[in-house]
This record gives C-alpha cells, sequence and structure tokens, in this order.
C-alpha cells in the first residue's frame, strides 16, 4: 500500500518535494539527501507527517 508524504529539508525546514513509499516495506522514516533550492545545496530531507 502506497502512502504520499512530503520531504522537508533538515536545515531550513521548508517542504520541498513529495513522493510516495510502500509503508508495508519501509514502515520507518525516509531521509535522502536532495537539493534544497532555499538553501542552495543539497541536504538531508526529511519524511514529515
Amino acid at each position: 500500500m502506497s502512502k504520499k508524504i512530503t520531504l522537508a529539508c533538515a536545515v531550513c525546514s521548508s517542504r520541498n518535494y513529495a513522493t510516495t513509499k510502500n509503508v508495508s516495506t519501509n514502515p520507518a522514516r525516509m531521509e535522502v539527501k536532495k537539493y534544497c533550492k532555499t538553501c542552495g545545496e543539497h541536504t538531508l530531507h526529511r519524511e514529515t507527517k
């Protein structure tokens, strides 16, 4: 079962990305290094509630 999630920058807390993830295979919160246009660099983005 897929669930829509949003990813927020760990540095500036701006919500930049929206994606889906399979909850049954990945129950933990997702953490990905992505480009943040506010910070202007690649930073860690975490799944928000």
